[in-house]
């Protein structure tokens, strides 16, 4: 069985992370490390596990492990890796933002680096708004069809602003609300440019993000347009060749909405042509393939096992 900790157990990711650890057949998990939950039963903080497991939080820590996830906060990754002496051999996935522009990291995005991450050891998960607006782009980039600017409008579950309240957060104002913020200055931005010029260095296109706060818990629906001189047949064949090898990208013709994704490590993709500009309709589960199945995905690519190892997942549907 191959042994796994995670650093930072008390908050959404981290609860994602072991709902999906408890039901992978080749996993044990060793420890969940908490300074705020210490000695508190994991069921009794992430209450979707009551009856599941016995687990307890632990302020201790066993780094002899095979994968260590890094569950913290932004800005406190680095720190940890820098002061804990982890084996070279165990493999390191980093929720946080800390690694995606580290050259010595790989990029955890499968459709990117899929054969790169079976060779690493330290993997920087992607951002959620990142993972689902780099989906929608990856095989125009690949194309070198990103030419002109980029419009992008995405809106985020509440579940992507952690677990420590916030007035943005709270039911009473997000309900029945909506709003945008950090309008073309998103953090994710950076990790987006990085990917796309992996696959088109000659590209100087902007990309213009509108993120926005919706009105429901989880899930990230993304429309993006640029103008592109190529048919919409052309276009869907592109995008189907692109994502044929990935098990979990799937190119739809159906409309997607996030009820079929919710619940799933799933991103579903879905273009259409409208006079001149490509629409690409983008749409994941924010907590699953936008943190915790991505992770899981990653662990599964560096460890030699089946990618789609316990993350066959159904959507919620209703």
């Amino acid at each position: 069985m191959i042994k796994t900790g995670i650093i930072g157990g008390g908050g959404y990711t981290a609860g994602e992370l072991l709902r999906i650890l408890q039901y992978h057949p080749e996993v044990e998990i060793a420890f969940v490390h908490s300074k705020s939950q210490v000695g508190k039963a994991v069921s009794e903080v992430h209450e979707d596990l009551i009856g599941e497991t016995d687990l307890h939080f632990t302020d201790e820590l066993n780094l002899a492990v095979d994968v260590l996830f890094l569950c913290m906060g932004h800005g406190q990754s680095k720190g940890f890796v820098e002061k804990h002496d982890i084996p070279e051999s165990t493999v390191i996935i980093d929720l946080s933002h800390d690694f995606r522009l580290n050259s010595e990291w790989i990029y955890g995005l499968p459709e990117l680096n899929r054969e790169a991450i079976r060779q690493h050891r330290r993997i920087a998960n992607p951002g959620c708004f990142a993972t689902a607006i780099q989906l929608g782009l990856l095989p125009l980039a690949k194309a070198d069809l990103l030419q002109d600017e980029v419009h992008v409008h995405a809106v985020t579950g509440s579940t992507g602003a952690g677990q420590s309240p916030q007035p943005t957060t709270h039911f009473s104002w997000r309900n029945n609300n909506l709003s945008i913020y950090k309008a073309f200055r998103h953090q994710h931005l950076g990790e987006i440019q990085q990917s796309l010029t992996q696959l088109q260095p000659s590209l100087q296109a902007p990309i213009n993000f509108l993120p926005l706060r919706g009105d429901f818990p989880r899930g990230i629906f993304a429309s993006l347009y640029t103008k592109v001189e190529a048919g919409e047949a052309e276009m869907k064949d592109l995008y189907r060749s692109f994502y044929e090898s990935a098990p979990f990208t799937i190119v739809t013709e159906q409309n997607p909405n996030l009820k079929q994704v919710v619940n799933t490590n799933k991103c579903l993709v879905h273009v259409e042509k409208h006079d001149g500009k490509l629409l690409i309709i983008s749409a994941i589960d924010n907590l699953t393939k936008g943190a915790s199945g991505q992770a899981v995905q990653n662990m599964n690519l560096a460890l030699g096992l089946e990618e789609t190892t316990g993350l066959q997942l159904k959507a919620m549907a209703f």
